[in-house]
């Protein structure tokens, strides 16, 4: 099982304002709790144990406010990457400062909400031995998709369907030991560690088709607290 997680919560989320215009993205509230408080609940509730928090924009709102209003079980450990090239280098600082020396563990960005199982998610790393193992959800689209003939009558109309021929990276991960030697020490993750792993056939995707969402814009945030309601305060 797997005990540790290791979360970049340092962005500024430029997208996101004004609600970031005083807070780290991860800050921003959610059905009247911050993100990253949603994000902790659910690692938790799948059996982790220690949870490294990398910061950087507005630290100190993050690190207070797990100081006074999170009393769970999960140990929690931050990092400061201030100074970090790109996600790849601020998972490396992560990783290395703290020695995460567990065999494989969970990588995460700090902005979305999901129930995804990571005992289900781990099964399929342990089947397939990759050395990362990335979350790869459906393809919102932002449009509405129309199906027409060859006379252009439109056939049928969907409001920003799933599309599930194409998938996503949705910035969840598990990453074994063997991720060290491929992480940069400038660039984004995507752009540098995943396209190398990828050529080498080290790379793999679970498929998931249940909730996942990622707030990024200010839009994403106004629609996000209904439809996910019932998801994050079970009941509702």
């Amino acid at each position: 099982m797997l005990k540790t997680a290791v979360i970049l919560a340092g962005g500024k989320g430029l997208r996101l304002m004004p609600y970031t215009t005083d807070i780290p993205k991860p800050m921003v509230s959610v059905l009247n709790k911050p993100l990253l408080h949603w994000i902790l609940d659910w690692l938790e509730e799948n059996g982790i144990k220690k949870v490294i928090i990398g910061v950087d924009y507005k630290k100190e709102i993050i690190m207070d406010y797990l100081k006074d209003n999170y009393s769970n079980d999960l140990e929690i450990v931050f990092n400061d990457h201030h100074g970090a090239k790109g996600t790849g280098d601020a998972f490396r600082m992560a990783i290395e400062n703290q020695n995460v020396n567990d065999e494989e563990f969970i990588a995460m960005n700090g902005d979305e909400l999901t129930d995804l199982s990571i005992k289900n998610f781990h099964t399929f790393h342990k089947q397939h031995g990759p050395i990362v193992s990335l979350v790869a959800c459906p393809l919102r689209s932002p449009y509405g998709v129309i199906d027409m003939d060859h006379e252009f009558t439109v056939k049928a109309f969907k409001e920003k369907p799933l599309i599930d021929s194409h998938f996503v990276n949705a910035g969840i991960y598990i990453f074994n030991q063997e991720i060290r030697k491929y992480l940069p020490q400038q660039g984004n993750i995507e752009q540098t560690s995943f396209v190398k792993l990828a050529e080498l056939g080290k790379l793999k995707a679970y498929k998931y088709y249940g909730f996942w969402r990622t707030i990024d814009t200010s839009k994403d945030l106004q629609d996000v607290e209904e439809k996910c309601k019932s998801i994050l305060v079970p009941g509702e």
